[in-house]
């Protein structure tokens, strides 16, 4: 990379906003119900974007990885 180059933007960087978004509405999370396994919906919520967060930084990786 140059060192004058200029960075654009890139739609691809719109995925890191995605897992700050599921999380900024709490009220949403905020329940016992629906249970899955017996795991209330609050806890499997949050481990669920465990995963889907890795899934949204792997685009913005390769698009690194690409330049």
């Amino acid at each position: 990379m140059n060192n004058g180059a200029r960075r654009k933007f890139h739609p691809v960087y719109l995925m890191l906003l995605v897992p700050y978004l599921a999380f900024f509405w709490v009220p949403f999370y905020n329940s016992i119900e629906p249970q899955l396994f017996g795991i209330p919906f609050f806890y499997w919520w949050q481990i669920l974007w465990v995963v889907l967060t890795a899934a949204c930084i792997v685009p913005v990786y390769l698009h690194q990885e690409r330049r």
